[in-house]
Parts: structure tokens; C-alpha cells; sequence
């Protein structure tokens, strides 16, 4: 019979039990190394990330972004390295990382110029470093974000290449489903005999150019990012109606999940580029609709309103079928992933991913997950005192246990 830990010790086999444990990252951005140029890393990917160029641009008023975007990636990098880090204190989370990355490497986190870590990078291939993060992340697996009409990314699939098992492919439907009719020429162009008007042909093609990729890529689930005003029923939206009558069926005959990722307002400053989209508050009743008239359908579900998480949580108490994960993009800061944590183990027991890292840059990966180990951490072993007290037996093997069920977990 395993042993039962007093409370005075919870926490310390919390930490134990979480440091060993390889994570499952759900969702992210990285690439497997196949797909070259795709996969981002290094030193200036990791500073010139969208994070830090908005922060850069609060703490340079003066700075025009049409001349940042002229700098070479480099002159960027090193800018905002002294702006963010040596003349301030980086005390934002997204500089917090950069800084948690460069101290696991090895390397001193307050030094004066980068290039003693671009050096060291120079001599690191894209395979032997992606053993390193992943080691250093404890990791068992990522998934990937995957589009087929991404012209650079569809050519390595059709070339086909030896696959890393460690990188799951995950079908990503924006390009093909958002601002339609935009996508036609694309999919006319891969022999998909689609038209601007949504005709049973034209929904018949798209199913089958969908099942066809998810076969291809052996994707693991769909995935879309939704803005807040995305509304289910909406039978003057062509989102909504492809969604409803191409995605939810083919996932239904796959038998895989549809993520949904709900409430990014793109380009609400356009001269940022990336770092100029915002966050607007989504509909609830969104999701419990799609949930409950699609009951076979598994949904995978994240919202990037903080107001919109507990609603999420709620809904999910009501829908066996619906999946809250991840602290996604502006709620991936200590202080809301404890806060939404707390909440969701509290109202769904065990039964959502408390967290995906996002990840665009192969280096986040460390950061991020060192960062979250310690606050789901921190949040459960609370919990784990909080039934001690109630007089329940805590040991080591449940705590084991508990932690895969959260960490360790595949959409699949």
C-alpha cells in the first residue's frame, strides 16, 4: 500500500512527481524538423516574437514600426534586447522567458550582447537542438499547427519525408474556412472542384479535400481560431454553415476532436503585424449550442477573454462532450493560469488540459513549461491539502496519476 504523505510533504512530492512526468503539449506552433524553415529557433526568433515587439513598442513611442520592420531580424533582435533587458528591468512575462531559456542553456541571462549566445547557436543543428529542448522541457510529444495551403509547408508533405514521432500533425482550417469565398482559387489549384457559392458540390469538395489531408498528415484533430463575433446558429454565415456541414461531419467520421480557439479581433493595429491583434469577449452560448446539437462531436475548446474562462468551465459541467484546455496567448501569464486553475479543478475535478504552450519559436517550449510546471504545481498541491485537512488519504501514486491524467493526455 503506497504511503500517505502528510501535508508538511505535499508539496515537495507535487514538484518530484511533476518534474518527472513528460508533458503532452497539445498545441502549438513548431514545426518537426523536416520542415525547415518553418521550424523557428534561436536567440532572435525567440526576441523578435510578436510578445516583445508590442512590448518594445510601449516602451519606444518614438519608434515608427515601418522603420522597425525594416531592420534586419538581427538589428531587431539586439534592440530589443537593450530596450527590454538592459535598460529596464524585464519583468514582463514574455521577457521573464527569454531569460528562463538562456539560464537553462547554460548561458549568464543579464549579459551585455547576444553574441556570445548567437555563437553558440551557430554550431547547433535543428535536430540535436530539438533533442535538447525537448529534454530540457521534458516533453513526450508536441502537436503541431498544419496547414495544406501554405504552399511551403504542402510541398514537404507531398514530398513526404521520415517523421519525428515526437510531432503530431494537427489540421489547422483558417486559410480554407475564414473570409470565404477567399480560399476557392487554392483549393481549385489542389483539384478540389469548389465554387464561390456553397453548393452540395462545393460542400462535398471541401469534405473531401478535408478528409483527404487528415489522412495525408494522419492529423489528430482540427483546429480553428474564431473571432468573438463567430455565432452558432448563423445561417447567413458561410463560417458557420462550412463548419457545421464539412468540419463537424468529417471529424464525426474520423472520430477526432475540433478545437476551437475563440475570441482573437485580428490586426486591431495593422502596423504591428502579429503583435497587433486583440482580444475581444465571445459567446457562450456559442459553444453550448454546438455542443449540445452536435452531442457525437468530441469539441476541444479554448477562449482568450479571461470573462469568458469561467462561462467555459460552466458550460463544460453541462456537456460531457465539450473539452476546456490551455491558458491561451494574453491568459498565458502566471497570474491568470493559477487564477483559471484553480477555478476549472474546482468545477470540472480533473476532466480539461490545464494548459498548451503555444509555442512559435522551438525555445518557448522550455520556458513555458518550466513556468507552468510550478504554478499547476503550486495550485494543486493546495487542493491536495485542502482534502488532507477534509481527511482524505493523499499518496504519491494518486498524485502520479492525477498529474497524467492532466499533463499527459492526447486529443486523439
Amino acid at each position: 500500500m503506497d504511503t500517505i504523505i502528510p501535508p508538511s510533504r505535499i508539496d515537495s512530492v507535487v514538484e518530484r512527481e511533476l518534474d518527472a512526468l513528460p508533458i503532452i503539449d497539445i498545441h502549438t506552433h513548431t514545426y518537426d524538423p523536416a520542415f525547415g524553415p518553418l521550424l523557428l529557433w534561436g536567440p532572435d526568433e525567440l526576441l523578435t516574437y510578436h510578445y516583445l515587439v508590442a512590448e518594445l513598442f510601449r516602451a519606444r513611442p518614438d519608434l515608427p514600426p515601418s522603420r522597425f520592420w525594416e531592420m534586419p531580424k538581427t538589428d531587431q533582435a539586439d534592440l530589443i534586447w537593450q530596450e527590454l533587458f538592459r535598460r529596464r528591468s524585464p519583468l514582463s512575462e514574455a521577457c521573464r522567458g527569454v531569460l528562463t531559456v538562456f539560464q537553462r542553456l547554460g548561458f549568464n541571462p543579464d549579459a551585455d550582447t547576444l553574441d556570445p549566445i548567437r555563437a553558440w547557436f551557430r554550431h547547433q543543428s535543428p535536430q540535436t537542438y530539438v533533442d535538447a529542448v525537448f529534454r530540457l522541457a521534458h516533453l513526450q510529444k508536441v502537436y503541431m499547427t498544419n496547414d495544406p495551403l501554405d504552399p511551403v509547408e504542402r510541398e514537404v508533405w507531398e514530398k513526404g519525408f521520415e517523421r519525428d514521432p515526437r510531432f503530431e500533425a494537427v489540421l489547422r482550417l483558417d486559410s480554407a474556412l475564414m473570409h470565404w469565398p477567399a480560399a476557392v482559387p487554392a483549393l481549385r489549384a489542389l483539384g478540389y472542384d469548389v465554387e464561390e457559392a456553397l453548393t452540395g458540390q462545393t460542400l462535398a469538395e471541401l469534405r473531401r479535400y478535408l478528409s483527404d489531408w487528415i489522412e495525408r498528415m494522419t492529423a489528430r484533430y482540427t483546429a480553428i481560431s474564431l473571432p468573438p463575433s463567430f455565432r452558432y446558429p448563423n445561417p447567413d454565415s458561410a463560417l458557420t454553415l462550412l463548419y457545421t456541414r464539412c468540419v463537424l461531419p468529417i471529424c464525426r467520421e474520423r472520430q477526432i476532436p475540433a478545437a476551437l480557439m475563440i475570441g482573437v479581433r485580428k490586426l486591431a493595429n495593422p502596423a504591428l503585424r502579429l503583435a497587433g491583434d486583440s482580444v475581444g469577449r465571445s459567446d457562450i452560448e456559442t459553444v453550448e449550442a454546438l455542443a449540445r446539437d452536435f452531442p457525437e462531436n468530441r469539441f476541444w475548446v479554448t477562449m482568450l477573454a479571461r470573462e469568458n474562462m469561467h462561462e467555459l468551465a460552466v458550460a463544460a459541467r453541462k456537456f460531457a462532450n465539450l473539452v476546456p484546455f490551455g491558458c491561451w496567448w494574453f491568459l498565458n501569464n502566471p497570474s491568470l493560469i493559477e487564477e483559471i486553475t484553480a477555478m476549472r479543478l474546482e468545477l470540472l475535478g480533473l476532466s480539461f488540459v490545464p494548459q498548451h504552450s503555444d509555442a512559435r519559436v522551438l525555445d518557448q517550449l522550455i520556458y513555458k513549461w518550466d513556468h507552468s510546471r510550478r504554478i499547476i504545481g503550486r495550485v494543486l498541491a493546495a487542493k491536495y491539502r485542502d482534502l488532507a485537512s477534509a481527511g482524505w488519504p493523499i499518496t504519491a501514486a494518486a498524485i502520479r496519476r492525477d498529474l497524467a491524467t492532466l499533463l499527459s493526455r492526447d486529443p486523439a
